[in-house]
């Protein structure tokens, strides 16, 4: 079942009929508010069609993929993307930051670039406030707790480095002074400034030692049930955990 366009006017009549037809539907059960965003989220890439873009819902503790999901299932005027701790690789953090450049020199101002640059480079001390905000909802703090970070790579199972936001998350916690390890199956060692790093040979048991994990590469060899059930606490940038983890107090997202 796909979701349709609504219109203005009985909207709220409409989107009650589409919650509960959709509420009958294997696939996705959406509550009103959810249903009213999914058809919020595709307006909103239709009026930012620069480059992609991070459809966050920080009110009303709303599951931004949830949205996702289900504004996905639409047959038309939506592409999907999902949130995450940061871009990385070489192309999408940097190229469109020269276009931006050059069209500078034209006396014209790239404002969603430059705008989506600023949020992307940004996301890695996002992530970090949500760590620190996780462990002080549990009564710890972030100075002095055990810190497993699982995936350096800028995405999953490859072993490409290159602009991964995991080098910032990394470098942020250890500045204020948490005790941080991390876990990469392709990346079994970290070089990055003034710091090194080994991945531990054990996630599972390294999990379980942990005070928090933080997923940043959702690498799909990963354990997720075993990892959920080792864990105190989880700091979920990828929605790795999905629906295993869904109403789980331990698993924090973005």
């Amino acid at each position: 079942m796909r979701l349709v366009e609504l219109k203005r006017g009985e909207m709220i009549k409409k989107i009650r009929f589409a919650a509960e037809v959709l509420a009958q539907s294997a696939r996705w059960k959406p509550d009103l508010v959810v249903c009213a965003h999914v058809n919020y989220a595709p307006l909103g890439f239709l009026a930012k069609k620069l480059f992609g873009r991070r459809y966050m819902v920080c009110t009303h503790g709303i599951d931004v993929w949830e949205v996702i999901d289900a504004a996905a299932t639409k047959p038309f005027g939506f592409m999907k993307f999902t949130p995450g701790p940061g871009l990385g690789g070489h192309c999408i953090p940097i190229d469109p930051l020269y276009l931006s450049w050059k069209l500078k020199s034209l006396n014209y101002t790239a404002r969603f670039i430059e705008l989506a640059s600023e949020i992307n480079t940004n996301m890695p001390r996002y992530v970090v406030d949500r760590v620190q905000e996780a462990l002080n909802e549990h009564g710890k703090a972030l100075n002095g707790s055990k810190v497993l970070v699982l995936g350096a790579a800028y995405k999953p199972d490859i072993d490409d480095l290159r602009e991964s936001p995991s080098l910032d998350v990394i470098a942020l916690l250890r500045q204020k002074k948490a005790q941080v390890s991390y876990h990469d199956p392709y990346i079994p060692h970290l070089d990055h400034e003034d710091w090194t790093l080994d991945s531990v040979a054990d996630p599972l048991k390294a999990a379980k030692a942990a005070d928090v994990v933080v997923v940043v590469t959702n690498h799909s060899n990963y354990d997720y049930p075993t990892l959920l059930k080792n864990s105190k606490l989880i700091v979920d940038t990828r929605n790795a955990f999905g629906q295993i983890g869904k109403g789980d107090p331990k698993v924090v997202k973005l």
